[in-house]
């Protein structure tokens, strides 16, 4: 472990450990089944931040609901702890015209990402867009035209890592979620 990641680790604050996390993935998938049954939604990972939780929310989601999966790499961040502009580092290949889709991300914040990203989507004939977040910060800065339709956990407004979300590119791989010091 890097001595920066370690420092942060040493004043953080652990807001949701694995076993809360893990039960709170198994709620949104069972309400993901019910909303898409009939269905084979787009599963849209963003990475990196979405990985880890987008391949736990799909093995809960199992045998219940049939999955195609992409994924996509777009950032505002780029390893710091301020959003910049939405930087297109890869787009997702599988048609989303007259397609379902469901896009899976680490955070929903300020949502500037997955604003552009829902936009894009629709623009390609996708039939509907919902969002699945395994964290929402709470604060009144979130743009009006986005929200997430599954929601884990929300987390105070505070810079937050651990569980697929980075410290400087760092710790993604923490089995928790961890605020900064204030």
């Amino acid at each position: 472990m890097s001595t920066q990641l370690a420092d942060a680790l040493r004043t953080a604050d652990r807001l949701f450990d694995r076993s809360r996390l893990e039960a709170e993935i198994a709620r949104l998938a069972d309400a993901i089944v019910t909303d898409h049954a009939g269905h084979r939604p787009v599963f849209l990972t963003i990475m990196h931040g979405g990985m880890l939780f987008s391949a736990q929310l799909a093995l809960a989601i199992g045998e219940r609901l049939d999955l195609e999966f992409d994924y996509l790499h777009a950032t505002r961040y780029r390893g710091e702890t301020t959003g910049a502009s939405l930087h297109w580092l890869r787009l997702p290949t599988v048609p989303l015209r007259a397609r379902e889709v469901i896009l899976v991300d680490d955070i929903l914040d300020e949502g500037h990402t997955l604003s552009e990203v829902r936009a894009w989507c629709l623009a390609q004939g996708a039939t509907q867009v919902r969002v699945a977040a395994l964290a929402v910060k709470r604060h009144d800065r979130c743009l009006a035209e986005i929200k997430a339709d599954y929601v884990g956990v929300e987390v105070p407004d505070r810079y937050v890592f651990g569980y697929g979300m980075d410290f400087h590119e760092q710790g993604r791989n923490l089995p928790a979620i961890y605020a900064l010091a204030e």
